[in-house]
């Protein structure tokens, strides 16, 4: 059974804020009109990107019987809240910390990609949705709403697990890429596809390709 303590759930809830916040800042510039209309789709696409990234990083701890507790970096939230002003987000708002007295590198390999693989899922969730509402010969307000939250959540997740999949400093990356060099190069390619394809030709033009039109 997973459990949290209070001062996790606090942590998480302000990373939570701030780093959709930033998000919305690096895609919408000082605007604050524009921030405050995507800041509402940013949530829903970090919300469970941010969220469920760290989950799997605590329940992949705990299946090995460690005892994992997420811990803000307010270090990090602020640098992530400096970069978001010049159009882009250095994430690194806190983390996942493992308590172990002894850990092999295959089982920290394995803890670690357990976030990254959280967020490819995840965007392919969501341009699974956005491809099920553009078959649909109903386009509603209600289902735009829809499909702008998974173009942001899709955007998002696809980033997110490329971005922690970099081979540097306590990033995931580093961790996978020590346990098994294979696995590391794969996942990575699959995120920084979806990333690529995300930046280059957009999350409509995926999902239009995808059905055919």
């Amino acid at each position: 059974m997973i459990k949290f303590t209070s001062s996790e759930v606090r942590d998480l809830i302000i990373a939570f804020l701030v780093i959709s916040l930033c998000f919305a800042i690096a895609n919408a510039g000082r605007n604050m009109n524009a921030i405050l209309t995507l800041l509402p789709y940013i949530m829903v696409g970090v919300g469970t990107g941010f969220i469920l990234h760290e989950l799997g990083h605590k329940l992949v701890s705990m299946k090995y019987g460690y005892w994992a507790e997420f811990k803000l970096w307010p270090q990090g939230l602020i640098f992530a809240l400096i970069t978001s002003f010049f159009g882009f987000v250095f994430a690194a708002p806190g983390a996942v910390y493992t308590y172990a007295n002894y850990m092999t590198d295959e089982i920290n390999g394995k803890i670690s990609i357990a976030g990254p693989v959280v967020n490819i899922a995840l965007a392919l969730v969501f341009l699974a949705i956005g491809v099920a509402i553009y078959r649909s010969a109903v386009i509603s307000q209600t289902s735009a709403i829809i499909f702008t939250a998974c173009l942001v959540g899709y955007s998002v997740n696809s980033f997110l697990a490329v971005f922690n999949l970099l081979p540097i400093g306590n990033l995931d990356g580093s961790k996978v890429l020590t346990w098994n060099i294979g696995i590391w190069i794969v996942t990575i390619a699959v995120a920084a596809i979806l990333t690529a394809a995300s930046m280059t030709i957009g999350f409509e033009s995926i999902v239009r390709m995808i059905i055919g039109i």
